[in-house]
């Protein structure tokens, strides 16, 4: 059976594409449909089930997230028939479903922590201010690093060290967070640059700043709100933002539900540590994608490039591992 690493995309990634993805029927669709109700929000499988994307409505934190861990999970559940699933990385929130997946959470728990997160991360960051995110892209069309770009990201992240963040790493694009009032001079200090198609620095529409100091506040909050949730080691091994493995057989589930909930939202989350650690130490056959959409795909390419992994050390030799008969990225969503 093929072995494989599976990454858990976060909330950003339920799009346009993704209407649809929920069985009505499923258990766990009708178990989350109970569990929004309780909260007295709009069933999930009505927002998947509309006529048309809304995105003041499926993009709202506090729906996104739960619409992208239950299509995720319907993944991982499709993926286990068919692979052996030896190590399972995610991306920011992607980390609640990869607690699902690998049964270091019930379903009922990894979703509260989900919803919970969700309706946390729509608060402000500092006053009445909500917080913004911008992109910067630190590689060039050729996925190899720019160390201008790095060293300009550097700096701008030195003179704004008071408010600007590294919140996410995707090892070619970092994501900066900061109050909102302060996006624009952090804009206008970093480079302007183009990567094939898009313009950087790119504000992002979440306006969260998840995954830095301004969230502590939110994570102590979160801790109050989750001290009964029933931790358990994993029956896969995860392999967290840090790079830090959990396994089966040497994981303090305390330890665990601690990193989660109270360190995990105030630190930065990256994404391509924990798949470099993932293919270093688990050689996998090939590494999934789970949905909803494909938003992972390019930096988990970029990575696989930098590691070198089957000695695949460039963007051309990639491409054509993918066009040949033994692909070793495969997105479940194409």
């Amino acid at each position: 059976m093929t072995r494989a690493v599976v990454a858990f995309p976060a909330r950003g990634s339920y799009g346009p594409s993704s209407l649809g993805s929920l069985p009505e029927t499923h258990p766990w669709v009708r178990r989350a449909d109970e569990l929004r109700a309780d909260l007295d929000l709009p069933r999930l499988s009505d927002l998947d089930g509309a006529g048309r994307f809304d995105p003041a409505v499926h993009l709202r934190s506090a729906n996104a997230a739960p619409l992208t861990f239950l299509a995720s999970l319907l993944d991982a559940e499709r993926i286990a028939d068919d692979h052996e699933v030896v190590v399972v990385v995610a991306s920011s929130s992607g980390w609640y479903t990869a607690l699902a997946a690998s049964g270091a959470l019930s379903f009922d728990d990894a979703f509260r922590i989900v919803q919970t997160m969700a309706l946390l991360a729509e608060e402000p960051v500092v006053d009445d201010d909500p917080g913004g995110q911008l992109v910067y892209a630190v590689a060039d069309d050729d996925w190899r690093l720019d160390p201008l770009r790095v060293s300009a990201l550097d700096a701008v992240l030195s003179h704004h060290e008071d408010v600007a963040h590294r919140s996410l790493d995707l090892g070619a694009f970092v994501t900066v967070s900061a109050p909102r009032a302060s996006m624009a001079a952090i804009a206008q200090e970093l480079p302007p640059i183009e990567v094939g198609s898009r313009r950087y620095p790119l504000r992002a529409g979440a306006q969260e700043a998840w995954h830095t100091p301004l969230r502590a506040r939110a994570a102590a909050d979160a801790a109050v709100r989750l001290a009964d949730l029933t931790w358990n080691a994993p029956n896969v091994t995860l392999v967290d933002g840090r790079g830090v493995r959990f396994t089966p057989y040497a994981t303090d589930p305390a330890e665990l539900g601690r990193h989660t909930v109270r360190d995990q939202p105030a630190m930065t989350y990256d994404y391509a540590t924990s798949l470099r650690v993932a293919l270093r130490e688990y050689a996998p056959d090939v590494v999934l994608l789970a949905g909803p959409g494909t938003s992972l795909g390019e930096v988990s390419a970029q990575a696989i490039v930098r590691e070198g992994y089957r000695g695949i050390r460039s963007r051309a030799e990639l491409e054509a591992t993918q066009a040949g008969p033994s692909p070793i990225l495969l997105s479940m969503r194409r």
